[in-house]
Order: structure tokens, then sequence, then C-alpha cells
């Protein structure tokens, strides 16, 4: 559905995006992450042609971004971080007209704009004025204005920002049943919200691609942290793990009423160490109350792909 090819975008002598090349294939959710400044929102520009590339080469659905613009929104529905919505305007008004400036006539317009404001939840206050809409709302619009052509792509570039928590869980889910038949782009700091509906994960830094994957394997990249937790002080748990041998980046802390913590990885992910560990321990005669090992969360992949 997408092919981006060694894209770049300058501004004077710095890169916004840099080099970079991914493919997102027809019918995927794949989140689009980065800190701020990574260049997510300039790449999604790019993408939808609100902005022109320095080089590098970007195609939709087969049509070309630079040379065949028209056929590319034809296939697109843009959700920008900033909706920008006509205040004076009632909900439906707003839609019809939007339908209209997307190529929908007659029947079609009222057909298409009654299913956006079903699918969005706007069935109960679709006469009211836009203005006078919450911020949650106010995102449902532009995630309505979005669907209005029935486009095979969506991009949304931070669909949930600034919204409550109930806000943000409803339109997880719409983009969920959303991603059942159409390709969906989106950009979001709520990394846990990718997690539960992204396919694919693609994380920019300083312009560049420094992962792409699914959650699983890009979250699967990262060693796995043991945690252990003994009645004893923090210096003598760490001096006794520190005897096994694949044991690596051994952490102790004290914890309340004499019990300690030690957190650890394997320089081998592949090998378990919760063996290792319980025996070495077992063989002190001391206490456990805990011995887990945890996979890393998208979100600490993320940090440490990010503070590299």
């Amino acid at each position: 559905m997408i092919k981006v090819n060694n894209l770049v975008k300058r501004y004077g002598e710095i890169r916004a995006v840099d080099d970079t090349t991914f493919t997102v294939k027809k019918g995927e959710i794949v989140g689009l992450l980065g800190p701020n400044g990574a260049g997510k929102t300039t790449t999604m520009r790019i993408i939808t042609c609100f902005m022109p590339a320095t080089s590098g080469s970007v195609t939709v659905a087969g049509y070309d971004v630079f040379s065949q613009s028209l056929e590319v929104r034809r296939h697109i529905g843009y959700m920008p971080e900033n909706v920008p919505l006509y205040p004076e305007m009632r909900i439906n008004e707003y839609l019809r007209f939007r339908a209209k400036l997307k190529g929908l006539r007659g029947q079609e317009i009222t057909n298409r704009v009654a299913k956006v404001i079903d699918a969005c939840d706007l069935g109960h206050q679709h006469k009211r004025i836009i203005e006078q809409l919450s911020k949650g709302n106010r995102q449902r619009v532009g995630l309505a204005d979005a669907l209005v052509g029935n486009p095979e792509l969506l991009i949304l570039d931070e669909p949930t920002i600034g919204l409550d928590p109930n806000q943000v869980r409803k339109v997880r889910e719409l983009i969920r049943e959303i991603g059942r038949d159409r390709t969906v782009v989106l950009s979001t700091h709520i990394l846990s919200e990718v997690e539960m509906i992204c396919k694919k994960v693609i994380i920019m830094y300083n312009g560049k691609i420094a992962a792409q994957d699914s959650v699983a394997d890009i979250c699967g990249g990262t060693k796995k942290q043991y945690i252990c937790e003994v009645k004893t002080s923090p210096q003598k748990l760490k001096e006794t793990v520190e005897s096994i041998q694949l044991a690596t980046n051994i952490i102790s802390e004290p914890l309340k009423d004499g019990w300690a913590k030690v957190v650890m990885h394997s320089l081998k992910d592949t090998v378990d160490l919760r063996e290792q560990i319980f025996n070495v321990i077992n063989q002190k005669g001391w206490t456990i109350r805990e011995l887990d090992v945890k996979s890393p969360t998208l979100e600490e992949t993320f940090v440490n792909i990010t503070s590299k």
C-alpha cells in the first residue's frame, strides 16, 4: 500500500527525514513512533501530498505522490494532529461539505455521511455546532472527515492527543474496528495503545528508521530482565548472583524489613537464568519471595532504542 524509498527532507542543513525506507502492506495497522522532532509528522505530510520531499520516492497504492498526487489523495484519509475544522458549522453540514470536496455526489454523500457519523458515534449530536464540542468529540469529527471519502488508507497523526482515558479507549476501539478493512498508519506517544492495536511498529529517531518490525519482534530484540527478591542484604545478594557466569547488568537495592531486590540480564537471551539464580540463593539458605523474568514492554524498548 505504501512504499517509501530513500526519502530525504531537508530544511537548510537540517535533515528532518534522512534516507528513510519502509513499506506498509495492505490491511496492516502500523504505529509510526519516535520522540518529538524524529521526523514522523514530516514523513506523514509527504506521504499525504501536503509537503514535497527533497529526494527519494513514495508511492501509495502504486501511485507516485509527487507526479500523481490527485490519484494518491483519492486513496487517503488524513487526520492531522490539529484538525482544521470549521467551528461555526454543524457536524452534519461540515461532513457533507467535506464529502463534496472529496468528489462524492448526491445520494452517495448522504449515505457516506450517515455511515461515518454512526461509525464515529456522533449520531446523538450530529446537528451540534462544532465550536460547542468537547476536545474528544472534535477529534471524532476529524476522524469522520478522514473516513468520509471511503479511503483505502487512513493516516492519523496523534489521534488521541488531549483526550481523557475514556475518550482514548473509545478512539482506540474505533481505530481497531476501522483497521479490519483498511490500512492504517498512526502516530502516537501512547505506546500502550500501539501494543494493543498495531501489527507493526516503525520507530524513527533523528530522521532515520531506528527499528521496524512486529511489536513482539521489536520487544524481543531487547534482553529479558530477571528480578529476584530475597531476605538478605543488597550487597550479599549482588555478590552471590555475580557467580552466575551469564549474569550481567546486575543491580541490587534494599527493600523494607530486611529484604533486598536484584535485577539482571543474561548475556545469552536464549538461556533462562531462573534455575541458576534459585540454586545459588538456595545454597545460602536465604528465603526467596519472588523470582521472575520480565519481557520488555514497547515503552522500555522505545526508550532503549531512542536513548542510544
